[in-house]
């Protein structure tokens, strides 16, 4: 199922490194409870069963690391190679971990509260919240069916979502794990949608605590002060001081990253009328 890559500032085919190890474990574990631990014994102990979830709660993580068969493995990790890396290119290791590890669970809680009796195996959940992140951050990127037929991705997600739901809902059982699938969508779109992720949240304070600091360095104020006079003359007439500390983080970024060195006149003349102002207001 490749894409194509023109659409999306992804990692495109580059193996990235989560990614590179879910790989290697799944492969792994495959091949370890193909041929040497008991089918029913791996069933049993490591799949995710809602009726022992108090004796075996590991289940919640193992199950997605063991698959029924060699397509089944297959196809999840087509989907997560394929989808995958370009996330973790985007987000970052830790973040794609994270959520990667979220949508199985989603997968799992679901299944646990309307499918209360059946087992499930396999990564489909967590590749399935793959798929929803890809075509929420990529929409219109081409996604080739078997290397053919060019579907947009959002639309591709579409179709999945309703086939999920008709098939949760309407056809449970038959030996795929419907509610997981919808469990992993489900998970993943409230992971998406909220902002109360921890990462993100510190992130941005820690952003906007440095803005304020480095504007204070440059433009001290005292909190009783009469606000400054509109600008008469230089680059920045506006009365608006919201719009020239922006360009202050602007140019303070571009310091930071480039030095000094590299600023445009227009660029040192923010500094310079940050410094007028703020002399003229003394």
């Amino acid at each position: 199922m490749p894409y194509r890559t023109s659409t999306f500032g992804g990692g495109g085919f580059q193996i990235t490194p989560v990614v590179k190890n879910l790989l290697i474990a799944n492969i792994a574990i495959f091949i370890l409870t193909s041929l040497v631990i008991p089918s029913q014994l791996v069933h049993d102990w490591l799949a995710f069963q809602p009726t022992h979830v108090l004796t075996r709660p590991w289940g919640v993580i193992t199950y997605m690391f063991v698959h029924a068969d060699l397509w089944h493995l297959l196809g999840n990790m087509l989907v997560l190679f394929f989808f995958g890396a370009a996330i973790e290119g985007e987000w970052g290791s830790k973040e794609f971990f994270r959520y990667y590890l979220w949508c199985g669970v989603g997968g799992a809680a679901l299944s646990f509260l309307l499918a209360h009796s059946a087992g499930i195996e396999g990564a489909s959940a967590a590749v399935y919240g793959l798929m929803l992140a890809f075509a929420m951050i990529w929409s219109d990127a081409q996604i080739y069916i078997w290397g053919i037929f060019p579907v947009p991705a959002k639309i591709l997600m579409g179709f999945l979502f309703g086939v999920t739901v008709l098939s949760a809902f309407l056809q449970p059982g038959g030996g795929v794990a419907h509610m997981a699938h919808l469990g992993g969508i489900v998970f993943g779109l409230a992971y998406l949608k909220a902002d109360w992720r921890p990462q993100e949240r510190l992130a941005a304070l820690k952003k906007r605590s440095q803005r304020a600091a480095r504007r204070l360095a440059i433009v001290p104020r005292d909190e009783e002060a009469v606000p400054p006079p509109t600008l008469r003359a230089g680059v920045w007439r506006t009365a608006d001081e919201g719009a020239l500390l922006d360009a202050v983080d602007r140019v303070l970024d571009k310091i930071s990253a480039e030095g000094i060195s590299a600023l445009t006149p227009e660029e040192r003349g923010v500094l310079d009328e940050v410094s007028r102002r703020h002399r003229t207001t003394k």
